[in-house]
């Protein structure tokens, strides 16, 4: 345990530009001391130390250094957290101190992991090779050998110029038969006739004859070029906004918390429900879920809810937003999607790669909503995702009871 505790302060330090000389007498103390004095002497001092995170994976880091023979559990753990993320803390572009203090602990069991655990642990060791690389740790840990797939771009075959042999075959057989093209034999026979000063002019009318012929045929290529080119525009402005409209940056996509539920007063199977999605006012939600959840379940709930699709009347009640559910493989049960907990009513999800602008209102007209929620679906650890890109909220992600469920 000392050399392992050893290795984080050495790798603190590093990360932090502090001398590690200075707490080499403080080994002895637990982990979490020895980590606020590191992280309090470093240049933002105390600001370092302003985040729970922080201060969980610190605790967790003391905990595997106890129990470093047991890593199952731990890297299990961590390999789950990983799943969407690069770092532990933060946006991903650096890691974070919490990043650097958990892989020097982890690192020599990493390290030995045997081929089939590797398997089981794939977003603990890419991120194991981030931190490593990123941070530059060579020097004070092994590196990690990870088998990459190396990316071989496809090989261009050079395409061969077509020569139009059909302008050349007149000429080619006059010579194979030891005649003058009719051309070349009309130009000589005339050329015997004029004296040497009509010779010459004729030269020069036949050259300014084929400078004009050669400007002429290039005009006519750079217009159709133009004319495929103007072709093409609306074939690509098509594409574009067919791209546009799978995009689920269309949706305004938001957390909601049902405030009141109610059974519908003409429709068994659906209910109404009050939502605060934090506007002045709930937004009333007519969903079809009564057969699946009572209005006692659903009151106080955090629920997601699509909030740009066209108000309207569901058996003469108005509905104002769509409650997002998984629906489970064999389409038995059904259930509103799970925000987690600290998620905030009225913030918006988000989606990795997605940043484009959402619809005011969804227009029905262009079948948007039903173009998307094909590729609504949850994933194996029943994370909720779009095309396998995970809703996100500032809490982390949205997800449900049910692994591979779809998603309307």
């Amino acid at each position: 345990m000392a050399s392992l505790k050893q290795n984080v302060v050495s790798a603190l330090c590093k990360h932090l530009s502090v001398d590690p000389s200075s707490f080499a007498s403080d080994l002895g103390s637990d982990l979490k001391s020895l980590c606020t004095r590191i992280l309090k002497s470093s240049q933002n001092g105390d600001a370092n130390l302003n985040t729970d995170d922080l201060m969980k994976w610190i605790g967790f880091t003391e905990s595997f250094l106890e129990n470093s023979d047991d890593w199952s559990k731990s890297f299990k753990e961590l390999n789950e957290e990983l799943s969407t993320k690069s770092t532990l803390i933060g946006n991903g572009l650096k890691p974070s101190a919490a990043d650097v203090i958990v892989f020097s602990a982890v690192h020599s069991s990493v390290i030995g992991l045997s081929t089939s655990d590797r398997a089981q642990l794939p977003h603990l060791l890419r991120w194991a090779d981030y931190i490593h690389n990123k941070e530059d740790l060579g020097q004070l840990f092994e590196k990690l050998s990870l088998e990459k797939v190396q990316f071989a771009p496809p090989i261009l075959k050079p395409v061969k110029k077509v020569e139009d042999s059909s302008a050349k075959k007149p000429v080619q057989e006059a010579k194979s038969n030891g005649k003058k093209a009719p051309q070349e034999a009309k130009e000589v026979k005339s050329n015997e006739k004029k004296t040497p000063p009509e010779a010459k002019e004729a030269s020069s009318s036949e050259t300014d004859s084929k400078v004009k012929k050669n400007a002429d045929t290039k005009k006519k290529k750079v217009e159709e070029g133009q004319a495929k080119t103007e072709k093409k525009k609306p074939a690509e402005k098509e594409k574009d906004t067919k791209d546009e409209e799978l995009s689920v940056s269309l949706l305004k996509i938001q957390i909601g918390r049902i405030r009141s539920a109610r059974k519908h007063p003409s429709a068994d199977s659906l209910l109404v429900e009050e939502i605060d999605v934090g506007e002045a006012k709930c937004r009333q939600v007519v969903s079809g879920l009564a057969k699946y959840c009572t209005p006692e379940e659903l009151t106080n709930r955090l629920v997601v809810l699509i909030t740009n699709v066209k108000p309207g009347k569901l058996r003469d009640m108005m509905s104002e937003g769509l409650v997002l559910c998984a629906t489970n493989t064999d389409h038995t049960a059904v259930e509103p999607l799970i925000a987690p907990d600290g998620a905030k009513p009225g913030e918006y999800v988000t989606f990795a790669g997605h940043d484009g602008k959402p619809e005011e209102v969804l227009n029905p007209k262009k079948k948007q909503l039903d173009k998307i929620t094909p590729h609504l679906f949850t994933d194996e650890a029943c994370v909720a995702t779009f095309k396998g890109v995970p809703f996100m909220t500032s809490s982390g992600p949205i997800t449900s009871s049910f692994p591979k469920a779809s998603i309307k």
